[in-house]
């Protein structure tokens, strides 16, 4: 959340020294430092009309802006007063006073005209204070709404110089609000009570005829419907005796006017209440750096001799702005990056990926922060930026990868070179061994973790830079005796053959192995099969034998019944039976001989 600025009292925002306007450095790095949205409250006015009165109890004291109450104009320039807002949290009120207009040691309007502008440039309010009745005279001193034409541009193209051509010019200015003070008239029309707003419509009433005493009359209410389509009029009594108003804010409220108080009060709540935030074009939000950079703007303009432009003012925010957006993008990704980077990558597309999301959300960074980037011009210097970022990662990857592995290398392969120094491949088949040994030490280096982009690289030009050791390796190793080569080639072959022996006598021992295996396989299966051929005879066995016992014992039934034939008949039956209990089955062997 942002911080409360607290102010004790104003300060001068811009001093008006000897008819040049000056901006005061301290007042503008009050300003920087509100971060909140501001609703700027400007009052003006003919001088001594108590305009730091009112200016005062919005700020909710009764002291801080110095009251004049002689002839001459106590404010000069414009001052300020930063207060929290009351009845808008988390925004900031930002009162400005203008000195008095028309006062006699000035001697000429233009830098009163220079001060109305400034004020309805820079405010989302804007309070009109006089004296008295809206007449004639009245509207003649509020002249420099007339004089806008001549004094503000809304846009910088010369083909649109003047407000009146733009119609947009009307959606930057602020809301108007008259106020009317020591008001003595009654309030009313045809005999019906009317309210104040009712009675400064009626006195902007435009008179018929379009000669030049009807112009001089519908000219500033011409203006003022125009400029201030939302207006607002608040009228008040006198505050106290006459003798008492130069001492004004050391009154107690009892010393006052009770119709004053309550008017002021009315006044104030409606101020606090309607008075919107500082906006420019696109409903953007101004903030205390914004409202600075609008004052510098403005104030350089009229010191140049040209005229405050709208456009440019904006256009001026957006480059400081934009620029500031750029910067926060370009933080962002390097925070990102830093966190999310481990150098080195082992791949360039693991880089590229991290690089795509810090970029993405860089821009969102910028977007979120950015406004009016004309033509996309800060977006795409983001985007170049980026693309160096991008760039740089790439490069320090290399870089990185490149140290790594210089490192590896330097560890893996220097116990071969010490070897190679100190002669132990210098001998018959030197060549062959230091070709093993240099295998064996790149897979090494293959394992090796975190090597990054440059390893293949790396390793070729490493093993290109020992090409002449390689040479002279192999050198040594074909000037060898062809004696030494010949019994060398002879101990291949006895180890090549002793190999193939051991690997035949091994796949012998391995069938041998698998002849046993199924052998051992084979006799289970009988074993198994003999078991259940056994158990089945043994079962039918017993069931002929049941059926035997019971044909015996029918047949001495019979027998003792006399029936003899019947009883021959089951001896038969009987002797048939036991003939095939003796053939059942084949001998045991003979049928496991037969499977």
């Amino acid at each position: 959340m942002a911080a409360e600025i607290h102010m004790t009292g104003p300060v001068s925002l811009i001093d008006n020294t000897e008819g040049q306007l000056v901006v005061n450095p301290e007042a503008l790095k009050i300003l920087s430092a509100v971060t909140q949205p501001v609703v700027v409250v400007a009052i003006v006015g003919l001088y001594r009309t108590g305009k730091s009165y009112l200016m005062n109890r919005l700020a909710g004291k009764n002291k801080g802006f110095p009251l004049g109450s002689t002839v001459k104009s106590h404010t000069k320039g414009i001052w300020m007063w930063c207060v929290p807002h009351p009845k808008k949290p988390g925004h900031t009120l930002v009162l400005l006073d203008t000195e008095g207009l028309g006062d006699i040691e000035k001697g000429d309007n233009e830098n009163d005209s220079w001060i109305f502008s400034l004020a309805i440039l820079l405010s989302s309010t804007f309070v009109y204070n006089s004296m008295g009745t809206i007449n004639q005279q009245a509207m003649d001193q509020l002249h420099y709404v007339t004089e806008l034409t001549d004094r503000i541009k809304a846009s910088s193209s010369p083909d649109n110089n003047y407000v009146e051509d733009s119609a947009d010019f009307v959606s930057f200015f602020p809301a108007f609000v008259w106020t009317l003070r020591d008001f003595s008239l009654e309030l009313k029309t045809d005999g019906e009570p009317i309210t104040p707003d009712d009675y400064l419509e009626l006195s902007l009433k435009l008179r018929k005829g379009a000669d030049i005493k009807s112009k001089s009359f519908n000219d500033p209410r011409l203006c003022i419907r125009k400029f201030f389509p939302k207006r607002k009029c608040f009228i008040f009594d006198r505050p106290a005796w006459r003798k008492n108003l130069a001492h004004l804010e050391q009154l107690k409220e009892e010393d006052l006017n009770p119709d004053f108080i309550e008017q002021v009060a009315e006044f104030c709540s409606y101020i606090l209440s309607h008075s919107n935030v500082k906006t420019l074009s696109g409903g953007i939000t101004v903030n205390g750096p914004r409202l600075e950079s609008l004052v510098l703007t403005y104030v350089s303009a009229i010191s140049s001799g040209d005229l405050p432009c709208i456009e440019n003012a904006v256009l001026a925010l957006a480059q400081i702005e934009n620029s500031a957006a750029v910067q926060k993008a370009i933080a962002h990704y390097d925070q990102q990056m830093g966190q999310k980077v481990q150098l080195p990558m082992e791949t360039l597309q693991e880089l590229l990926d991290l690089h795509r999301d810090s970029e993405r959300e860089a821009i969102e960074v910028f977007i979120r922060s950015s406004f009016k980037d004309v033509d996309h011009l800060f977006q795409k210097e983001l985007a170049a930026q980026l693309d160096k970022k991008r760039d740089d990662f790439c490069e320090q990857n290399r870089k990185a990868s490149s140290d790594r592995c210089s490192a590896l290398l330097q560890d893996i392969f220097s116990p071969l070179e010490e070897e190679v120094k100190e002669g132990i491949y210098s001998k018959p088949g030197g060549y062959r061994l230091f070709i093993h040994k240099l295998q064996d030490l790149k897979k090494k280096f293959y394992e090796e973790p975190n090597k990054g982009i440059q390893a293949e690289e790396m390793l070729q030009m490493y093993l290109q830079s020992k090409e002449s050791m390689t040479d002279a390796i192999l050198q040594t190793d074909q000037t060898l005796t062809t004696k030494e080569k010949e019994i060398e080639v002879e101990r291949v072959k006895a180890e090549s053959a002793q190999a193939s022996a051991k690997m035949l006598e091994e796949m012998q021992r391995k069938n041998e192995q698998m002849m046993e295996q199924k052998e051992r396989s084979y006799q289970e299966h009988v074993k198994q099969l003999t078991e259940k051929m056994e158990r089945d005879r043994a079962q039918l066995l017993q069931e002929q034998e049941t059926t035997l016992a019971l044909k015996l014992q029918e047949q001495e039934r019979l027998l003792k019944e006399g029936f003899e034939n019947e009883s021959r008949r089951m001896q038969n039956e009987i002797q048939i039976l036991r003939n095939a209990m003796k053939n059942v089955f084949f001998p045991l062997s003979r049928r496991c001989t037969i499977s």
